[in-house]
C-alpha cells in the first residue's frame, strides 16, 4: 500500500518511528560552564520585503519628495473637465540630496494629486494623522484640501491647510480618521488660483512607537521589544553592498534633517523576477540615527554593518582598489565618532543636534556583509588596522561568506583564524533536516579561534530563496533543535539572529520571514515564538546536560540545552522532541539541595508539521504556559510529539 505523503516526509526527515526508552537526563547545576553573552539572541534588520518604507517606518506617502526614478511614481493627477491645472517637475542643482520638487499651477477649477501609499494606506478609526509639506508660493495663494478616502471614494478624514509663505516653509495640520481602512489613498485638492512649489509631502499616524512624530510603527516595534533582544543588526544584509558600488548603502546619507537625506533605489527593486517591485526605494527616513535610537529603546546593542569596498558578488561584484579604500575606512571611523564621540567632535555634534547628546556606546561593527574570496580578506585587513589603532575596544564582525561549508567557507574561516579576528559571521539558509543534523556543529570547534556570530539563519521549507517557502512549524521546530547547540556552545557562539525580520504581505520578495505584516496588522510566525522563547529565557551560564555522558543532540530525536540564570537563581531547560512519539523524561538536577515546589513550563507544538500562523489566526502555533509541581531534585516530564518546551525552576538552596 502507499504511505501518506506527510508520513513519507517524516521518515525522510527522521521524525517518524518508535522512540527507544530514555535514560535520565543529567543537569550538572553545580558545574556551570561558559558565560551566555547578553548579546546571545538578537535581531537582524534589512530593508527587504518593504521592511522600512511601507513597513517599520510609519510614513504613509510613497515618493514624498519625488526622488524615485520616475518622479511621479505613486502619484497621479485628478481634475474636472474644465480644469487646466498642471504640474511640472523641477530639478534644482543647489540641493543634490533632494533636488526635485513640484510646481503646481491651478486655475480655480477642481485639480489635485492623489497618492496611493505603500500598497494603500492603513488608516485606523479614531487615530490622529499629521500632514506636513514644504511649500513656497510663486503666484497667488492656494489652500490644500486633504482627504483620506477608501476605494469607493468615501472620505475617512479631511482637513484644510492654507499655504501662506513666499519662501520655502513647512506647513502642517492634523486631523482624525472616522473609519478604519487598510487600502486608503490621500487626495490633495488645490483650492484657489495660483502657482506653488511643493516638496516633502508627508502623512504620519500619531500613534507611532513612543508617540514620536515621524516615527515607527508601534505594533512592529512592540513585537521586537517583546523579544528582549541582545542586539540589533542593521541596515542589512545585501543592501549594504548594493547592486554596484554607486548604489551601496552610505550611512552619511541617512542622518541629519529628513529633507536633506539622499534616497536610493533599493537593491531588491528588481532582484527577483518572480516578485518585481519597481516602486521599491529607500527614503532613509529610517536612518542610522533612528536605528541607534531603536536599539536603545528595546535594550539591544547596536550592530551596524558597513560596506567594505565591495558590491554584491552575486550582482556586479565591483571592488574598490585596496589603495583607494580611504573614504570607506573613514566612513567607519566617522560612524564610531557619530555613535560614541563627544559633542565637541564633528559627528558627535550632529548626533546631539539630532536629539541625542549622550553617546550610543557602540561596541560592535561589521566590516562587509556576506563577502568572500581573497579580495575580502585584503580589504578586511585594511579596515581592521585602521579601526583597531583608533578604537581598540570596538569588536569587529567579519564574513565567512554566504554558505556554512565548502571551499569558500573553508578559505575564509582559515584566513580569519590566522588574523585572530574578533567575531566571524556564519550564515545558514538550509533545509529542516540540515538544522536537525547540525545541532552539534560547534561542539568540536577550536576554542582558541574567533567567536561566532550566527548572523543569518532560517529553515527553508522548499528551497533557498524559493517564493514557495513557508513559515511552518516543522521549520521552527528544526531551528529550535539547532539552537540548543548554539546555546550549549555559548563559549564560542556569542550572537545569533534569524533572517529576514519583516515581510509585507503585499510587497515581499523573500520567504520565509520572522514577522509578517500588512498595512494594519502584524503577527509573529512560529519561528518568531521559538526565537522569543530563547531570547526571553537566556540565562547567564551554560549548564551541562547529558544522557549517558553524551550531549543531548539528536539521539532518539531529542535535543536539549540548559542554562543557569544568576539574577533569578533559576535553572532553564530547553527540550526539543522532533519525533512523532511522546517521550517521558526524567531529569536529574545535580548539585542542588532543594527546588521551589513549582516550576513554569512553556510548550510549543503544531496541529500539523505544516501548520502556520496567519492574520486570521496569528497565534495558532505559539507557546502555552503551565505550572508544574516539583518534588525533590528531579523533574518528570512528558514531551509531546514534535514539540519544544522551556522549563524554569527556582533553586531554593
Amino acid at each position: 500500500m502507499q504511505l501518506p505523503k506527510l508520513y513519507k516526509t517524516l521518515i525522510a526527515l527522521g521524525l517518524a518511528g518508535q522512540v527507544a526508552a530514555q535514560t535520565p537526563l543529567v543537569v550538572q547545576v553545580n558545574k556551570p560552564k561558559a558565560d551566555v553573552q547578553p548579546t546571545m539572541w538578537g535581531l537582524f534588520f534589512e530593508d527587504i520585503n518593504m521592511g522600512a518604507d511601507g513597513g517599520l517606518y510609519a510614513e504613509l506617502v510613497k515618493n514624498r519628495s519625488f526622488e524615485f526614478t520616475t518622479p511621479l511614481m505613486g502619484w497621479r493627477e485628478s481634475r474636472s473637465t474644465k480644469s487646466t491645472g498642471s504640474v511640472l517637475v523641477i530639478n534644482r542643482a543647489d540641493q543634490p540630496a533632494n533636488p526635485r520638487f513640484l510646481r503646481v499651477k491651478t486655475d480655480g477649477e477642481k485639480y489635485g494629486l492623489i497618492n496611493e501609499g505603500f500598497r494603500g494606506m492603513g488608516i485606523k478609526q479614531g487615530v490622529g494623522y499629521d500632514f506636513s509639506i514644504l511649500s513656497k508660493n510663486v503666484e497667488g495663494n492656494l489652500t490644500l484640501k486633504l482627504e483620506l478616502v477608501n476605494g469607493e471614494g468615501q472620505v475617512l478624514g479631511t482637513a484644510s491647510l492654507p499655504l501662506t509663505s513666499n519662501d520655502w516653509k513647512k506647513h502642517s495640520v492634523s486631523f482624525t480618521a472616522s473609519k478604519t481602512e487598510p487600502k486608503a489613498k490621500l487626495n490633495i485638492w488645490f483650492e484657489g488660483k495660483g502657482t506653488a512649489d511643493l516638496d516633502m509631502i508627508s502623512l504620519f499616524p500619531k500613534d507611532t512607537w513612543k508617540n514620536r512624530p515621524g516615527g515607527l510603527r508601534a505594533d512592529l516595534v512592540q513585537l521586537l521589544a517583546d523579544m528582549k533582544p541582545g542586539f540589533l543588526r542593521f541596515p542589512g544584509g545585501c543592501i549594504v553592498e548594493g547592486y554596484d558600488l554607486d548604489r551601496r548603502y552610505q550611512w552619511k546619507n541617512t542622518v541629519g534633517p529628513i529633507e536633506a537625506r539622499k534616497g536610493e533605489i533599493n537593491r531588491w527593486n528588481t532582484e527577483f523576477k518572480h516578485r518585481l517591485t519597481p516602486d521599491y526605494f529607500q527614503t532613509f527616513g529610517l536612518g542610522f540615527f533612528e536605528y541607534f535610537q531603536l536599539s536603545e529603546d528595546i535594550g539591544a546593542e547596536p550592530l551596524p554593518i558597513l560596506n567594505c569596498g565591495m558590491a554584491c558578488q552575486y550582482n556586479s561584484g565591483e571592488v574598490v582598489p585596496v589603495d583607494e579604500l580611504d573614504p570607506y575606512v573613514q566612513d567607519a571611523l566617522d560612524l564610531i565618532e557619530f555613535a560614541n564621540g563627544s559633542t565637541d567632535t564633528k559627528w558627535g555634534k550632529l548626533r546631539a543636534e539630532m536629539g541625542h547628546p549622550k553617546p550610543f556606546n557602540l561596541k560592535l561593527l561589521g566590516i562587509g556583509n556576506e563577502q568572500w574570496g581573497p579580495q575580502y580578506i585584503d580589504r578586511y585587513v585594511v579596515f581592521e588596522k585602521a579601526i583597531k589603532s583608533k578604537y581598540p575596544n570596538v569588536r569587529l564582525i567579519s564574513s565567512a561568506g554566504p554558505n556554512p561549508d565548502g571551499e569558500v567557507f573553508g578559505f575564509l574561516s582559515g584566513k580569519l583564524r590566522e588574523l585572530k579576528a574578533d567575531i566571524v559571521d556564519e550564515h545558514y539558509y538550509r533545509s529542516p533536516q540540515w538544522f536537525m543534523e547540525n545541532a552539534n556543529r560547534y561542539d568540536d570547534y577550536d576554542r582558541k579561534g574567533p567567536k561566532i556570530f550566527a548572523g543569518e539563519y532560517a529553515s527553508q521549507s522548499k528551497d533557498i530563496a524559493s517564493q514557495n517557502n513557508k513559515n511552518t512549524w516543522l521549520c521552527a521546530l528544526s531551528e529550535a533543535a539547532f539552537m540548543t547547540g548554539l546555546e550549549r556552545n555559548a563559549d564560542m557562539v556569542h550572537m545569533a539572529s534569524y533572517a529576514p525580520l519583516f515581510a509585507h504581505a503585499d510587497g515581499w520578495q523573500w520567504t520565509p520571514d520572522l514577522i509578517w505584516m500588512n498595512n494594519l496588522q502584524s503577527y509573529g510566525t512560529p519561528n518568531y515564538y521559538v526565537q522569543k522563547l530563547y531570547s526571553t529565557n537566556k540565562g547567564t551560564k551554560v549548564l551541562p546536560i547529558t544522557a549517558n555522558n553524551e550531549w543531548v543532540a539528536g539521539k532518539n530525536k531529542l535535543y536539549a540545552s540548559a542554562t543557569w540564570d544568576e539574577p533569578t537563581k533559576e535553572i532553564i531547560l530547553k527540550l526539543v522532541n522532533t519525533s512523532d512519539q511522546a517521550q517521558t523524561e526524567t531529569i536529574n538536577l545535580e548539585g542542588v539541595k532543594k527546588l521551589d515546589s513549582k516550576a513554569k513550563r512553556w510548550t510549543m507544538k503544531g496541529a500539523e508539521l505544516d501548520s502556520e500562523n496567519s492574520f486570521e489566526n496569528p497565534k495558532q502555533v505559539s507557546p502555552t504556559e503551565e505550572e508544574l509541581a516539583v518534588k525533590g531534585t528531579k523533574l518528570n516530564l512528558t514531551l509531546a510529539p514534535q514539540s519544544f518546551s522551556v522549563i524554569r525552576v527556582k533553586v531554593v538552596k
